[in-house]
């Protein structure tokens, strides 16, 4: 079982196969999958809990509706490590509390609907034979709750939620590696071979292997390897209503790609959320600010298509939302870097995630397999040096959050 705990200078490791930077879920999966590939492993993070900052904001739903290549790939992989998580990390009757109640991504422009018949094209071609085209009669004959309006839909049943604290937990306490906690990563040490080491305020860790998973805060440890990377993190914020009996609790997450609002059922409320395109790149922060009409917004823009949310919102009071904010990471093709830095041997990345939660099953995995050697850099589409390559495989996925 893993160890969390809170160092001081006498029980910092001297030592370690690899050190992880940073404590999310896309950093604890890839200390798992370090430590299940016989690596003596050691993860920092900066806080006092992990998956405390950037995991814990997100709507804990997974998807396979992509449409780049490389995204349904590692999705589809995610996926099918949640749906037997327990026999993952070895804890039998481990519940990570998975469920399938779809994502419903839906349109009232009926000049729209030749690009959702082509996503569920790309669904198929990519993996994913289960994604459906829903036209208008279909639509509403599944979901009455929808208004008139809408139009069309692409939808997989087996999308869905989870949660991810117990996801993070299991991944910890399902291997041997360390959790550091309270310990920030200050340095990373170069010799003429690479990393060598990577120091923090109560010493240095020697170590040939540094991964870079500080999530917003990524861009600030690559340059601690000398390494100015492409990423850019942006505010994403969502509120939670408190149960009401308008909820259906039996919906999907339900997307309207019009207006990049979107919403899905939890314990008898509902989280709600829209994507600002207009919100601007910001520096990487522990705390990150909600505007207080965020909600109003949200619900305004939610209520053409689900109507019963116009209901809700004229009887609100403000103990009924709860609100928060984290930070996505983009980068220039909205997909992630996991693999090797090659001018800085021993430096690997596993960040730039707008998707981090859901996909942080397979990409840890991705990541130990590249460490160990059982993956080539060049048989994985998303290392870091693709677009110095030139061969970056874009898609058009909904909700990516990034225009």
């Amino acid at each position: 079982m893993g160890r969390i705990f809170v160092p001081t200078s006498e029980t910092l490791p001297a030592a370690a196969d690899a050190v992880v930077i940073g404590g999310g879920i896309v950093g604890v999966a890839s200390a798992f999958w370090l430590a299940r590939a016989g690596l003596d492993t050691v993860l920092l993070e900066t806080r006092g809990e992990l998956a405390s900052l950037t995991s814990c904001q997100s709507i804990e739903s997974f998807r396979a509706q992509f449409s780049e290549p490389a995204m349904a790939e590692l999705a589809l992989a995610s996926i099918g490590m949640l749906d037997c998580f327990a026999d993952v990390v070895g804890i039998p009757g481990y519940d990570i509390e998975v469920r399938h109640q779809g994502y419903l991504f839906v349109t009232d422009d009926p000049a729209q609907l030749p690009a959702l018949q082509a996503a569920v094209a790309a669904h198929h071609s990519l993996g994913v034979p289960d994604s459906e085209y829903l036209d208008a009669a279909e639509l509403h004959a599944r979901f009455p709750y929808l208004s008139e309006r809408a139009a069309g839909a692409t939808f997989r049943q087996n999308d869905g939620w989870f949660s991810s604290h117990a996801a993070t937990q299991g991944f910890a306490k399902g291997c041997d590696a360390r959790f550091l906690l309270n310990t920030p990563a200050a340095a990373i040490v170069l010799d003429g071979r690479g990393v060598c080491g990577v120091s923090t305020a109560l010493g240095t860790i020697a170590t040939r292997v540094a991964v870079n998973s500080a999530g917003p805060f990524a861009g600030e440890v690559g340059r601690m390897a000398g390494v100015e990377l492409p990423v850019q993190p942006m505010r994403r914020q969502k509120a939670f209503v408190t149960p009401k009996p308008q909820i259906p609790q039996d919906a999907p997450l339900v997307i309207d790609v019009v207006r990049d609002a979107y919403w899905r059922p939890e314990t008898g409320g509902a989280y709600i959320a829209w994507v600002d395109p207009d919100d601007p790149v910001r520096a990487p922060t522990h705390n990150v600010p909600t505007e207080w009409d965020f909600p109003a917004v949200t619900l305004e823009k939610l209520e053409p298509l689900t109507p019963f949310w116009g209901e809700i919102a004229a009887h609100l009071k403000h103990d009924d939302l709860r609100m928060s904010a984290g930070q996505y990471v983009y980068t220039p093709d909205d997909q992630p870097l996991i693999g090797p830095w090659p001018e800085v041997p021993g430096f690997f990345l596993n960040c730039g995630y707008w998707a981090g939660v859901m996909m942080s099953p397979g990409a840890g995995k991705r990541l130990a397999d590249l460490v160990v050697g059982a993956c080539s850099p060049q048989a994985n589409p998303l290392r870091p040096t693709r677009f110095a390559e030139g061969v970056i495989q874009t898609g058009a996925s909904f909700l990516r959050g990034h225009h």
